[in-house]
């Protein structure tokens, strides 16, 4: 290992794992990977869940205990989750403690199910941080339309949120936006601002997936050019949108009364072309205050190979927006893109989630008491 991954936290930028299971927890490998490799936090989603648990290592003493009760699939699945996230949070309170809150994190997701219920989304967050019970949880929250009201209103009771599934610029904005209307409710009901975290999974690869099966459509030279960088530029556009509304003047009100501003985490960020290099969106991602949260295979990439020269953001917010610009007049609908990589995103969760609950009751079906 190269010392890349302390280069990339020393230009401040928090190393996230992307992946959660009970043998990473029990193993003692999480662990490793704070103490050797930098990580200060971990995200989960329902496919991480679906892996993890279908792939049994762990999990067959609760599930036979579960069986044994006759809960439900769904109680079983939410205690068995929540239980992985309660062990990932103890393990990283220490980097919670020594950041003051900003790192150390695990992070879990409402029921992908309920993405378009605001608040169904509300109620399923309160009930997700009461089972986890731990200070350094996010609540994940998925950036849809109906997720925005949602996010404002779970920020405003003091829920510390990590608001996932953002691929537009429009969408980002709002859900800023979204951030400090929270934090504007809480203010007013008395709660320490500075005891809310937040961080806004602005996905990477994705994007780079949908717009180059376009541009191989098109077919043109100048849309080969284009291939696998409308992610980078998207997201580097981001960063600008962040600086703007982070500057503004209602933020600074509200960081007087001690707010934190919300992060902006690179998610999504293992390529999903062979073709490309494989620390492609962790090293033209950095700069200070973001997080990158990373599949392993990715952060083992970039700790052997990785190159991280400095900021390789800000001084590229002109060619980000070239990009973007160049692909419209190739007919090609940002837009359109950004809707298509939401309403996919949410139903691969829910297909993973529908996936977790099926071979989960197989299991407490399988393990479940003989009748005499």
């Amino acid at each position: 290992m190269t010392d890349a991954l302390k280069r990339l936290s020393d230009e401040g930028v928090a190393i996230w794992l992307d992946d959660l299971s009970r043998k990473r927890i029990t193993s003692g490998n999480l662990g490793e990977l704070i103490d050797e490799q930098h990580v200060v936090g971990v995200t989960t989603n329902p496919t991480i869940f679906q892996k993890a648990i279908s792939s049994g290592d762990g999990y067959e003493q609760q599930l036979e205990d579960l069986a044994s009760r006759g809960v439900t699939v769904e109680e079983a699945v939410r205690m068995i989750t929540t239980a992985d996230v309660r062990d990932a949070a103890d393990i990283l309170r220490p980097v919670f403690d020594a950041t003051g809150g900003k790192d150390g994190r695990v992070s879990i997701e409402v029921d992908p199910r309920l993405a378009h219920n605001t608040r169904a989304t509300v109620a399923e967050a309160r009930q997700l941080a009461w089972l986890v019970d731990r200070p350094n949880t996010f609540i994940k929250i998925p950036a849809t339309k109906a997720g925005l009201p949602g996010i404002t209103e779970v920020i405003g009771k003091g829920i510390s949120v990590n608001v996932t599934l953002i691929f537009s610029l429009e969408r980002y904005r709002a859900v800023m936006d979204a951030y400090m209307a929270g934090l504007e409710k809480a203010a007013a009901l008395g709660i320490d601002l500075s005891q809310i975290h937040s961080v806004a999974s602005f996905f990477v690869s994705r994007v780079d997936t949908e717009v180059d099966k376009r541009l191989d459509s098109v077919g043109t030279d100048e849309a080969k050019e284009l291939k696998s960088k409308a992610a980078i530029a998207n997201a580097r556009l981001a960063y600008q949108a962040y600086e703007e509304a982070f500057s503004s003047d209602r933020w600074k009100e509200l960081e007087r009364k001690g707010a934190n501003a919300q992060r902006p985490l690179w998610a999504s960020t293992g390529v999903k072309d062979p073709n490309l290099p494989d620390t492609l969106y962790v090293t033209e991602l950095v700069t200070a205050n973001t997080v990158n949260t990373m599949p392993e295979a990715t952060l083992q990439a970039t700790g052997d190979h990785g190159e991280i020269t400095g900021d390789t953001v800000r001084s590229n917010y002109k060619d980000a927006q070239a990009v973007l610009d160049a692909i419209a007049k190739l007919g090609i609908s940002y837009d359109d893109v950004v809707q298509v990589l939401e309403d996919e995103g949410v139903e691969k969760f829910e297909a993973s989630w529908n996936d977790l609950l099926s071979s989960t009751e197989a299991e407490l079906k399988r393990l479940a008491p003989k009748e005499a």
